[in-house]
């Protein structure tokens, strides 16, 4: 599997994107949204998978106008230090700085089929907000504290989106989870799915904090099944 690191320009400067290639060189194309904890081990080890399942990933480095190449320990210090951080992070540029990505995603010989993102705590925050944008063929988004308050912007998305949740988490309480529910509702391209025994970034598999193993392989097995479906690797 090759990885490399491309450059792509906003109007303020330019910033890293990581890109995973499949061992047969070629396949549909992931904008793969960081947490907080920027493009680490964790994002470095879902993308290696998703690689390895067929798929050109690409991972920006979100935090480029702060702290270009932050990655954050998965510690209860590197986790607060990652958060003071992204205290700091404009959303709004994030997600022009992805929907540069995709059209750098998109470009890339490489990539052939479909395009999809998927994003993790921030990241799912992130994709979400993009998808409002932009038409994808798979948009996932794995616990984004940003979407229970942001459910009246669903009527603007129109790709398949799978919403991703803990039922225990303490970022995001149940009665907001509760919202998106409600409005996913009558929804035929949008499906949540709740894990209630599982926290917040329960899949990160890279933070004793937060992993919940079993919680995550079912999300997982969920989520591969969803793209499997919307952008598969032919």
């Amino acid at each position: 599997m090759d990885k490399r690191i491309d450059q792509v320009t906003a109007h303020d400067g330019s910033f890293d994107v990581h890109v995973w290639l499949p061992e047969g060189g070629s396949g549909p194309g992931i904008l793969l949204v960081q947490e907080i904890y920027g493009v680490g081990p964790y994002i470095a080890k879902v993308a290696e998978e998703l690689a390895g399942r067929g798929y050109v990933v690409a991972a920006p480095d979100l935090f480029w106008r702060l702290r270009p190449g932050w990655v954050g320990e998965h510690t209860p210090e590197g986790t607060a230090a990652s958060i003071e951080l992204a205290a700091g992070f404009d959303l709004p540029q994030g997600v022009a700085d992805c929907a540069l990505t995709l059209v750098h995603l998109r470009g890339l010989p490489e990539v052939t089929g479909g395009l999809g993102a998927l994003g993790f705590c921030l990241g799912g925050s992130v994709d979400f907000m993009l998808a409002t944008q932009t038409e994808l063929d798979a948009v996932l988004s794995f616990y984004g504290s940003a979407v229970p308050e942001a459910t009246g912007l669903m009527e603007r998305i129109s790709s398949p989106l799978l919403l991703v949740f803990g039922g225990s988490d303490p970022y995001i309480p149940r009665e907001q989870v509760a919202k998106v529910e409600e409005a996913a509702q009558g929804r035929p391209n949008v499906r949540v799915y709740v894990d209630e025994e599982a926290g917040h970034a329960f899949h990160n598999s890279e933070s004793p904090m937060f992993h919940h193993p079993e919680a995550a392989e079912r999300a997982w097995r969920i989520a591969l099944d969803f793209l499997g479906t919307h952008l598969p690797v032919s």
